[in-house]
């Protein structure tokens, strides 16, 4: 991996002088870069991760597991296309094992998030079934600890 990109994954939050001096490249030849890379779209946002129970986002977010019908000539993609097209939609990933798609959906509270799934995802030709898991906390995201001052001790080994 291009160690501009390196660096952009794990401290996002850079001045082009600081990329450059990272990455031993000028700000110039960073700039450039960086311009390439999000027209290609290898870049594809910037986000800085928050911490809802400080910011007072009194929402909810639920991870949904979806089985679908695959498509004629379309496979899963179509499907999974119109899925993530949904402002409710945060993540929309294939996945492989017991479920085709791993949806993670934001809303104001539960019953956003219910009238979402029974209104428009379960209603959706080709999803057979839902299953939909509430979160609860948050302890890690995006490789970032979410735990502060609090104590974090080793569990004790018993024979």
């Amino acid at each position: 991996m291009d160690p501009l990109l390196q660096v952009l994954k794990e401290r996002g939050r850079c001045s082009l002088g600081e990329l450059a001096q990272l990455t031993g490249k000028t700000e110039k030849e960073v700039a450039a870069a960086l311009q390439k890379y999000e027209k290609e779209r290898v870049i594809l946002g910037y986000q800085a991760i928050l911490d809802s129970d400080k910011t007072g986002h009194g929402g909810v977010r639920a991870v949904i597991e979806v089985k679908i019908t695959p498509e004629r000539e379309g496979g899963f993609d179509r499907i999974a296309a119109r899925v993530a097209r949904y402002p409710e939609v945060v993540s929309c990933q294939l996945m492989s094992g017991g479920y085709d798609l791993l949806i993670v959906v934001e809303g104001s509270d539960l019953r956003q998030v219910a009238s979402f799934v029974s209104e428009k995802l379960s209603t959706l030709q080709g999803v057979i079934s839902t299953a939909t898991h509430f979160q609860l906390k948050t302890y890690k995201e995006a490789g970032v600890l979410f735990l502060e001052d609090e104590k974090i001790e080793r569990l004790a080994v018993s024979p």
